[in-house]
């Protein structure tokens, strides 16, 4: 591992609905937060705190994290120590559709609940090591696309997590505001409106349900928003102003806040197979 903090991301041509994550000799901290993806992750060096509802877990060098999309989680190390992870963000869809192929079903699942969110086995950890690579060859990306869906339907049931709480029935005219009108103007005020709250009702009702400020669910759906575009290869101006940043300077700290990199960096990535070699 290299003695400098880094974080980088890997994206392959051949697998637009992965991504990876790499992150060596870190100190950064995270607040609770979701993904839209599910995310495959290994622990490579130090160790940290695995926050998520049936948690929290310790976790360590060789840990394996299983966690499902909206899944509200943090995962830190101990405060003053580095870390080294990697993780694997897949999209949802894309592995509901592959995990129906892999088992002959009729239909896609609504989702994937993981029987556990942390492993400790080295035939696991082995496996999800292997999976956890930048790609540098069509046939390993050939490779994660036949065996990863079969291998999580392995460790998971058909529905959603039985330990999230669902979003309230009160509370679904502000989830729906906040999903689909990110690029307007949004206040605390008008989302309790919309339940027929006061402020401070609403934003009790709100962090019970789901473990954060009405404030930050807004501003992670943009955050993931506006990851989803850049990794299209959207500009970042028109990524702000689509995911409802006041500037692209307010996109810029909100993301690295939330993902210790520049959108920036994380629009370039490193593809490592944008020119496959076609005898592979």
């Amino acid at each position: 591992m290299p003695s400098q903090s880094q974080h980088c991301i890997h994206r392959c041509p051949s697998t637009p609905w992965a991504e990876l994550r790499v992150s060596a000799n870190t100190r950064d901290c995270y607040r609770a937060h979701t993904h839209g993806e599910y995310s495959v992750g290994i622990v490579d060096q130090g160790s940290a705190t695995f926050h998520h509802p049936s948690g929290p877990h310790n976790v360590k060098a060789g840990s394996v994290v299983l966690i499902e999309p909206d899944v509200v989680h943090s995962c830190n190390p101990v405060s003053g120590h580095i870390w080294s992870y990697r993780m694997l963000f897949i999209e949802a869809t894309w592995l509901h559709n592959a995990v129906t192929q892999a088992l002959g079903l009729v239909t896609p699942p609504d989702g994937l609940e993981f029987m556990s969110r942390c492993i400790e086995a080295p035939s696991i950890a082995l496996l999800v090591d292997q999976l956890c690579q930048p790609f540098d060859s069509a046939s390993a990306a050939r490779a994660l696309t036949m065996e990863l869906p079969t291998w999580l339907a392995g460790l998971a049931r058909a529905g959603k997590p039985v330990d999230c709480t669902h979003v309230p029935s009160e509370l679904v005219p502000a989830v729906v505001t906040m999903q689909t009108e990110c690029e307007n103007h949004i206040t605390v005020r008008g989302l309790a409106d919309t339940c027929g709250m006061s402020n401070s009702q609403f934003i009790r009702r709100f962090q019970a349900a789901f473990g954060m400020t009405p404030g930050r669910y807004l501003q992670n759906s943009r955050i993931n928003g506006a990851r989803r575009l850049l990794s299209q290869g959207v500009a970042l101006a028109d990524a702000a102003h689509t995911m409802g940043f006041a500037d692209q300077a307010h996109m810029q700290r909100a993301f690295k806040a939330h993902h210790a990199m520049t959108p920036g960096d994380y629009r370039i990535g490193r593809s490592r197979l944008s020119r496959l070699n076609h005898h592979d």
